[in-house]
Order: structure tokens, then C-alpha cells, then sequence
């Protein structure tokens, strides 16, 4: 599913090049997608997009009409993804919404999405606060060093379920989880209040390295991700342990990486990622 790297990309790609445009007309496919504002959709027709922001895996456009600013949220869920163009993947059946455009670089944009666990949310200034207040945790691009360590000092549980705990930490997932602890070599289930301060440094580095290598190879592509020009990720092509079961581990240990069920599968060196 599309985590922070991939929403840094689709915010990236939609800043360039649908920011100024004008919101002539929105298509709705499927009512049930858009979960708060379908009554407001009016509003939106003959607005400007003013600003396209991501806040953890979600997409957030600002739009303004005379005096009044809303927003369109766009939550990707596991497979959602917003396009310049109909997908080339085919399923042209699960667009359930389209954004036709006037003034940007393109003509539209289109959410599309397969299994229908993403939705989009159409609110006002209060809406916006109120959506952002409940569902986001510290971002991990900006957090600062002190913060983070307080953070991670305060939580008594596993690491792993730390970093993906979106209400903490936002916009991490299972892929970025694994990569980020193997490169801190750290056990996914070292509990988080025990680390020294040595380890969380470690931790802290290895998260903003991961995760802004993973925004300039334009996201993983495992799935169905591709940005919204329908260009697919390259960072799946330097993952070290995520879906690397029985493999080497890449530091040459000797030991292969292995695999835990769970919720969510955990890759890991048990030399390199010591429990202890």
C-alpha cells in the first residue's frame, strides 16, 4: 500500500503541476467513496487550487472560492491512487472520481481504486482540523531529534508497532518499517522505552535516510503504485530486507534474512538485529 514516500511523490507531482488550476467539474462514480461533504460538491466547481499537501499517507488539496477556503482530502488506503490519466494497469472501472481542470499543466485528475479502502473527505476549515487532529501522529520528516527521542522513551511496546502506529508516528507502513530497523539493526520487537540513547540515535538516522532515499527513487513500486504521470517507483529495486526471506543478509553475515508472522510480516537479520 502507498505510505509516506509514495504520498510525498503524488503531493510532489500535483504541486507541479495542477496548483493554480481552476476545479471546473468533479465526477462522482461511487457516492459511498466520498465518506463527509458530498452534499458541498457544488462549492468546489469554479474553485482554485491553491496548495496540494500530503500529511502521512494522505493527500490534501486547498481550494479557494472568493473568500472561502476548503479542502479535498484524498486517502489512498491500500491500493487508491490519483492519476493525470486513465490508468494504463486497465481496471478502468474502479475510477470513482475524476477532477476535470482548467489552467494547470494537466486536464484531470482521477482517483482510482480497486478494493475501495481509501475514501475522500470534502471539509471546511474546522473539518480540516478535526481530520488532522485525530488521525496524525509526529511526521518523521520534521520531527526534531529531541522530540523523537522523548517519543520513543515514553512508548512501552514493541518497536516495529512504534513506528507503524500511524497516531505516533505518521505515514510509516511495513515496508519502510522493516527497511528503517534492519538499517538501525534493531529487533522489530526491542521493546522502544528500553533503547539507549545510542540506539534511538541510530533509529532516527536510519528513518530519514530510508525514507528520503525512497522519495527520490519516486516510491516502491511493488503493487500497483505508480505516481500520478503513471511513472513507477524504483526503490522496491533496493529494498535490503522487505520480501527478502531465505535470502543473504546484505551485510554479509553469514545468516539469511527471516520472516515472522504477525499482523504484518516482519523481515529481519537475527545476527545484524539482535532481540537483546
Amino acid at each position: 500500500m502507498p505510505e509516506l514516500p509514495e504520498a510525498e511523490v503524488v503531493a510532489s507531482q500535483l504541486r507541479a503541476r495542477i496548483v493554480g488550476a481552476v476545479l471546473k467539474d468533479c465526477w462522482v462514480g461511487r457516492p459511498d467513496i466520498v465518506r463527509q461533504g458530498l452534499e458541498t460538491l457544488d462549492w468546489y466547481r469554479g474553485a482554485r487550487i491553491l496548495a496540494a499537501e500530503r500529511r502521512g499517507k494522505s493527500i490534501i488539496l486547498a481550494l479557494a472560492r472568493s473568500d472561502e477556503r476548503r479542502y479535498f482530502i484524498a486517502e489512498l488506503g491500500m491500493t487508491g491512487l490519483l492519476l493525470f490519466r486513465p490508468p494504463e494497469m486497465g481496471y478502468h472501472k474502479h475510477t470513482h472520481l475524476i477532477l476535470s481542470l482548467d489552467g494547470g499543466l494537466e486536464s484531470e485528475l482521477r482517483y482510482w481504486n480497486p478494493r475501495r479502502f481509501g475514501r475522500i473527505h470534502l471539509v471546511d476549515h474546522l473539518g480540516m482540523e478535526r481530520f488532522l487532529s485525530r488521525r496524525f501522529g509526529l511526521d518523521p520528516l520534521t520531527v526534531p531529534w529531541d522530540q523523537f527521542r522523548q517519543l520513543v522513551k515514553r512508548r512501552r511496546g514493541r518497536l516495529k508497532a512504534l513506528l507503524m502506529h500511524q497516531q505516533v508516528i505518521a505515514g510509516i507502513g511495513n515496508i519502510y518499517a522493516n527497511e528503517v530497523l534492519f538499517r538501525a539493526r534493531l529487533h522489530p520487537y526491542r521493546t522502544a522505552s528500553r533503547l539507549r540513547d545510542q540506539a534511538i540515535r541510530r533509529l532516527y538516522k536510519a528513518l530519514r535516510e530510508v525514507l528520503h532515499e525512497a522519495i527520490r527513487d519516486g516510491g516502491s513500486s511493488i503493487r500497483n503504485f505508480v505516481a500520478p504521470d503513471g511513472a513507477k517507483g524504483r526503490y522496491q529495486e533496493r529494498h535490503r530486507v522487505y520480501g527478502k526471506a531465505g535470502e543473504p543478509c546484505p551485510n554479509r553475515c553469514g545468516n539469511r534474512i527471516r520472516r515472522m508472522e504477525g499482523e504484518r510480516s516482519s523481515f529481519y537479520c537475527a545476527v545484524c538485529q539482535r532481540k537483546s
